[in-house]
């Protein structure tokens, strides 16, 4: 097949959505697909063009037998809700020329689109109306929904506009595929087909990333004891996770000096957050930036406890990326999902993690508490048992080849 995966996001960026498209246009690639990436250059989570990439324009580069085509676009310091919409625009208006040329270049079969930002799906569209291609929507955030809930976009003609081209791109497409139950539950309600959802849940590279000894752990390299009580959150530091409370809640533990607070990412929030720290007097919380791919076993190991955060409001929008990792490294998550989302069920039902109410305080250090001091080796042995099980990349990303190659057959 020649397959166009169109996002925002891509390797070599660590983290999210940039991560799981790297990885599954390189796994197409290695089956002997021509797969070809339209993208920018890599900016996410810290919010700034890196180093390798600045000053580049539009260019095309070959990463594990991928294309790669990329596209300048515009990164503000700061992330508002009006910047981030002139940020995805952007970017939207530099892929145009790429769009141009692909009209009358070799056909994709299969054109990949990835949201957010949704409104990605215009060029997709326009193309395969012309060139008769397949095209897929995945829904990897709800990103109108989620703007709406958390409060970032209040004006309601707006959202009734968003919504209704988010609507209209979904039911244009040829499939829409996304990464939960409680997301599938979502699109259905927006008018889309049961037969047009293809569930494409996000993985784990189970050799990859694997449960360490805690002397295999990066505790060492950072500063740390092994008689430590690490609890550790790893990932993106923005809007939806509301971290704030893990500063409020290393306060309560600032008499234990046996228990260190670690922060290891990068993303909007995360200025706000240290200066949080710095206000509260806390010298039990630390921020190292994001490790390289290679050692997320080490840095999984060192941890005691792993905080999987969310706003309720964000509750079943979306499927927390880094807990793939964490189940796969046979870690303990605290995770926060409210009764009734797909991820408490999911935890609750396989015993693999602490599950205690969003934007809760006294909740959230209730089950750290437990995390450190309580005897929680079935928990870990049952998140390992989950990923081998469920989230195995290998078996995902052929499920989905497959699935490609029917649609194919029966264009």
């Amino acid at each position: 097949m020649r397959i166009l995966i169109h996002g925002i996001n891509y390797a070599p960026e660590l983290t999210g959505i940039g991560k799981y498209t790297g990885e599954m246009a390189e796994w197409l690639a290695a089956q002997g697909h021509d797969v070809h990436v339209l993208t920018a250059v890599p900016y996410y989570p810290e919010w700034q063009v890196h180093d390798s990439y600045k000053g580049k324009g539009w260019h095309m580069e070959v990463l594990r037998g991928v294309k790669v085509h990329r596209v300048p676009l515009y990164v503000p310091k700061e992330v508002t809700s009006v910047k981030r919409i002139v940020h995805e625009f952007s970017f939207l208006a530099s892929t145009l020329p790429f769009w141009i040329r692909s009209v009358f270049s070799k056909k994709f079969d299969v054109v990949f689109c990835i949201a957010p930002p949704f409104h990605l799906s215009i060029f997709p569209w326009m193309y395969a109306g012309i060139r008769s291609a397949i095209w897929i929507n995945h829904v990897q955030d709800l990103q109108v929904d989620a703007a709406k809930d958390l409060g970032m976009i209040k004006n309601q003609t707006f959202l009734r506009a968003m919504f209704g081209l988010e609507r209209f791109f979904l039911k244009k497409g040829a499939r829409v595929s996304t990464i939960s139950e409680g997301m599938q539950k979502k699109i259905l309600s927006k008018g889309i087909m049961p037969e047009q959802l293809i569930f494409f849940p996000n993985w784990v590279d189970g050799n990859a990333i694997q449960p360490l000894t805690i002397e295999q752990s990066l505790r060492a390299d950072m500063g740390f004891s092994l008689e430590d009580k690490i609890v550790l959150y790893s990932g993106n530091l923005g809007e939806k996770q509301g971290l704030d409370s893990i500063v409020r809640v290393a306060s309560k533990f600032k008499n234990n000096p046996a228990v260190k607070f670690v922060i290891c990412g990068s993303g909007g929030g995360k200025d706000k957050l240290m200066k949080l720290v710095e206000e509260s007097l806390l010298s039990n919380v630390f921020f190292f930036p994001l490790q390289p791919y290679a050692k997320l076993s080490a840095l999984l190991a060192m941890a005691d406890v792993h905080l999987v955060l969310q706003k309720s409001s964000a509750a079943d929008l979306v499927m927390p990326s880094k807990l793939t990792g964490i189940l796969a490294a046979g870690g303990c998550a605290l995770v926060t999902a409210s009764l009734g989302t797909t991820l408490y069920d999911v935890v609750q039902k396989f015993n693999m993690g602490i599950l205690v109410d969003p934007e809760d305080d006294s909740a959230l250090e209730q089950g750290i508490y437990k995390a450190l001091f309580t005897d929680v080796n079935l928990l870990k042995q049952n998140a390992r048992h989950y990923a081998q099980q469920y989230l195995e990349k290998e078996e995902i990303l052929k499920s989905f080849e497959n699935k490609l190659i029917e649609l194919l057959k029966n264009d």
